[in-house]
């Protein structure tokens, strides 16, 4: 029997490649995937919530969740939740970019310990990427290491929860490469922040894409405008 068989594994999924990639490799360790998305009135948010549910039903996944955060668009403060704001195109930003959205993965996590701890979920699972990012604060391995200690000190003494972060030291390029080693179905993932139709291609996370799958050696399967 499979050491891993029956043991649970919370995905925080956006729809987008890195978190769904992270989905696959827990997946292929053998635990059953919990799979959690977040609604927070972003731009390409119907987009999202579709290949969320997409990929879900390609990972088989029974238990899922899909939460609404409304207070983001209160909140504003960042180019995808603020329409005021528009979305930088000129290129990859130095320092701390208009579109991070104020501590929304410290936010994500406490409610995935919440329904970790309830589903008796021992691992939760973040896309956050370090080394070849946006640069936002919430994804760095320091934080999120921060992060797991407190959902434990929160917690009952008998929920031990560790959160898995395997792409956080990886290239865009290496994602790229590990997806298709998994056969991970990139052409349900989305990744721009400005559109739902087409990609625009020039925000920071369409650049961020396109290097990779450029450095991979691979034509990214999603139509850009």
């Amino acid at each position: 029997m499979n050491k891993k068989e029956n043991k649970k594994a919370l995905c925080i999924m956006s729809g987008g490649m890195d978190s769904t990639l992270s989905a696959y490799m827990i997946k292929s360790e053998g635990y059953d995937i919990i799979a959690v998305h977040f609604n927070y009135a972003q731009r390409t948010q119907t987009k999202e919530l579709k290949c969320f549910n997409e990929v879900c039903e390609d990972l088989k996944v029974q238990d899922k969740y899909v939460l609404d955060l409304d207070f983001f668009k209160q909140l504003g403060a960042s180019a995808l939740t603020d329409e005021n704001l528009e979305v930088p195109t000129g290129g990859i930003e130095e320092g701390v970019p208009i579109t991070y959205v104020p501590f929304r993965n410290g936010i994500f996590l406490s409610m995935a310990a919440a329904i970790a701890e309830k589903e008796g979920a021992e691992v939760i699972s973040i896309g956050v990427v370090e080394e070849d990012s946006s640069g936002y604060p919430d994804c760095t391995e320091s934080y999120i290491k921060s992060m797991e200690q407190s959902i434990n000190l929160g917690t009952k003494e008998t929920t031990k929860i560790e959160i898995r972060i395997p792409l956080v030291s990886l290239k865009k390029s290496q994602i790229v490469q590990k997806s298709l080693e998994l056969h991970v179905p990139l052409q349900l993932t989305w990744s721009c922040y400005k559109n739902e139709d087409k990609a625009c291609g020039v925000c920071d996370s369409c650049r961020l894409r396109l290097n990779g799958f450029e450095s991979a050696g691979v034509k990214d399967p999603i139509k850009y405008a």
